[in-house]
């Protein structure tokens, strides 16, 4: 993750900005504006981390609104994004003036637990398929919250996850909208494959036994497995691998962390799960503050 890209970093400024943090009358009147102090970022459970990268990023955009002077964040060279810490551990320690440290507390460990939340939940199916003997690989949704896609795709990478579109310019997926708009799947297969830019993988999302039909007829070079349990699942890929061997196999819809090892046992290439960014639990981090003694 590029911490200081313009895109993140006007995510971030607009973090602070949103908590007026430049603004803090708590600190201003009742911390001495030259103290320095120590935070420390504390694991209150076991979790997977993501996010150290904004730790820094933060302090250097809040130093851009009011100078603060110098700061050190230091992290354990064991403990970096895609880590398993402990309950109890210290994730990074950070040596600054006491008023920025007050001042982005709030705005660090949001982003750090919502972050660290994806990862730990993402990796929670990893393993799960992982149990399963499968090399069937989790992936993410644009099911994210807007304008933090960026940073949610990557916590999930750092779960282990793999990271599907980006974005809508990012692949061609067709959907039922497209298809009960477009025509009907024959037409919008044929048009999608016949007006693809070089190198683009044309997939598309069918959800019965004739829509499956249509996209093997019409050679769909991925097949998105839309609601089916794992039987129907496991049905579906041996006509696909059959009639299109060349062809990803990705299943999708309602899987859960009790359900994702049946679905990877059927051999799918992909499984997609939307909860990973929408209904993933923030982790519980807390800081702890105190005076340098100089």
């Amino acid at each position: 993750m590029d911490w200081k890209s313009r895109r993140i970093s006007a995510l971030l400024e607009a973090a602070l900005i949103e908590d007026k943090a430049a603004n803090d009358v708590t600190t201003d009147l009742t911390i001495d504006s030259g103290l320095r102090a120590t935070g420390t970022i504390i694991a209150r459970q076991s979790c997977i981390v993501a996010g150290i990268g904004c730790i820094s990023a933060f302090l250097s955009l809040y130093g851009k609104l009011k100078p603060s002077g110098r700061f050190d964040v230091v992290s354990h060279p064991e403990i970096f994004d895609g880590v398993r810490v402990k309950k109890g551990q210290a994730i990074a320690v950070i040596r600054a003036n006491a008023a920025s440290i007050l001042s982005t507390e709030r705005v660090i460990l949001n982003l750090m637990q919502r972050m660290s939340g994806i990862a730990t939940l993402t990796n929670e199916y990893v393993t799960a398929v992982a149990a399963a003997k499968s090399k069937t690989e989790i992936l993410d949704t644009r099911k994210t919250i807007p304008g933090l896609r960026a940073l949610d795709k990557y916590a999930v990478s750092c779960g282990g996850g793999t990271n599907h579109r980006l974005d809508l310019q990012d692949g061609i997926l067709i959907k039922n909208n497209h298809i009960s708009l477009g025509g009907g799947l024959p037409a919008v297969l044929a048009r999608a494959l016949a007006g693809r830019k070089p190198g683009q993988i044309v997939q598309v999302e069918v959800r019965t036994p004739a829509e499956l039909d249509q996209a093997i007829a019409g050679g769909a070079e991925s097949i998105l497995l839309d609601n089916m349990k794992p039987k129907e699942v496991a049905k579906a890929l041996k006509l696909i691998r059959k009639a299109l061997p060349k062809a990803t196999v990705e299943a999708s819809g309602n899987v859960t962390l009790k359900t994702v090892r049946d679905y990877a046992k059927t051999g799918v290439d992909f499984i997609s799960v939307g909860a990973l960014t929408h209904s993933a639990t923030a982790v519980d981090l807390s800081m702890r503050i105190t005076a340098t003694l100089l």
